[in-house]
């Protein structure tokens, strides 16, 4: 087996919101500010924040990632789960249907998502060179080994190719744990020779 490193990009719990359900929870007219740039092209971390509610708690000051898309999705890790009392599908960006139920506050008012919770599969973007270099293909599938003291290997890792993208791995805040991993740290796709 051959190998290929990519840096790591640890994903903490957040959410992606529609203009519908950002003016709900913000106010009418209500427009995501820019915090900070993030990796990938286009994408930001917002100035807003919101609560999530569980039927068994909540988490407050969770962070919306922007731009708004066309549904309102939570990414939250297995951890944060155990803390709102819910059991979302591990599912790949974007497929909601029959994911866990949340209640979202915001200052002027609260979504109910019927579905939308969701831990995010974990994943690798790169660019169409990229994956050509590597003989893969957008929605090919995987493994990642890491190196260190607490060395292991995350199987089942899709591939989400786009001119658009940065080469980096998302993993949520467990994953990166169990593995000692931290932001720009780096792992090795292993490749069939």
């Amino acid at each position: 087996m051959t190998t290929f490193t990519v840096p790591v990009g640890v994903s903490n719990r957040h959410l992606h919101v529609s203009q519908a359900d950002l003016e709900t929870l913000f106010g009418k007219g209500a427009q995501l500010t820019v915090k900070k740039d993030l990796s990938q092209k286009g994408q930001y971390a917002a100035e807003e924040t919101v609560t999530l509610i569980g039927p068994k708690g909540s988490i407050a000051n969770v962070r919306i990632l922007g731009p708004c898309r066309k549904r309102t999705q939570v990414e939250v890790s297995r951890t944060d789960c155990f803390a709102l009392g819910i059991n979302p599908p591990v599912r790949d960006s974007g497929d909601l249907e029959g994911s866990a139920s949340l209640k979202i506050q915001g200052p002027a008012g609260s979504v109910e998502l019927e579905a939308g919770a969701i831990l995010a599969k974990r994943h690798i973007h790169m660019t169409p060179e990229d994956a050509q270099q590597l003989g893969l293909k957008d929605r090919d599938v995987v493994m990642v080994k890491v190196d260190g003291d607490r060395a292991l290997i995350f199987d089942e890792v899709l591939v989400r190719v786009d001119p658009t993208f940065s080469l980096e791995m998302h993993i949520d805040t467990d994953e990166a744990n169990a593995a000692c991993l931290n932001n720009g740290d780096t792992v090795s796709i292993l490749l069939k020779n």
